[in-house]
């Protein structure tokens, strides 16, 4: 795919995830894709829509600002060859959120290199992934554990 054609992917989903109305209803706002799906900025503020009963980041919106970033990424990176799924996920929650939150996500070239390494043969591979999410001065607020399934698709391994 031409880097305009992936660049104009990246501001559509961005747009998009803007006006999905559970992101909407919880503060979520994604700041950045990147035109390469490399890196992705997320960024929730702490309103009475998303506050819990002592007053900090309700720990669901926490998790929901994370969850589809590494899936979709993947998906974009691999292309239409590879089925991708989330497959489970854990948070560990370290400190209070008390204002806007953060998360930055990250897809580096030994990543997709392991990936394609594990599934050339058609065998699924369950990489493990992690994003913090931080406060606005740097704090770590929670870290968010994803584990995906990634396999060529049918199609794909005969052809391989």
């Amino acid at each position: 795919m031409s880097e305009k054609k992936l660049a104009r992917r990246a501001r559509l989903l961005r747009l998009g995830l803007n006006f999905y109305p559970p992101y909407v209803g919880a503060g979520i706002r994604v700041r950045a894709i990147s035109s390469d799906f490399r890196h992705v900025r997320v960024r929730m503020g702490l309103g009475w829509y998303n506050r819990n009963y002592v007053r900090t980041q309700f720990g669901g919106s926490l998790y929901s600002m994370t969850d589809p970033f590494f899936m979709l990424m993947l998906m974009q990176l691999l292309g239409r060859d590879y089925i991708v799924w989330d497959k489970a996920a854990s948070i560990d929650f370290v400190s209070p959120g008390k204002g806007p939150v953060y998360a930055d996500f990250h897809i580096d070239d030994a990543l997709l290199t392991d990936i394609r390494t594990h599934t050339a043969g058609g065998d699924k591979y369950l990489p493990q992934l992690h994003v913090e999410i931080r406060d606005g001065s740097g704090t770590l607020v929670a870290t968010v554990h994803k584990t995906l399934y990634v396999r060529l698709k049918p199609r794909a391994r005969q052809a391989a």
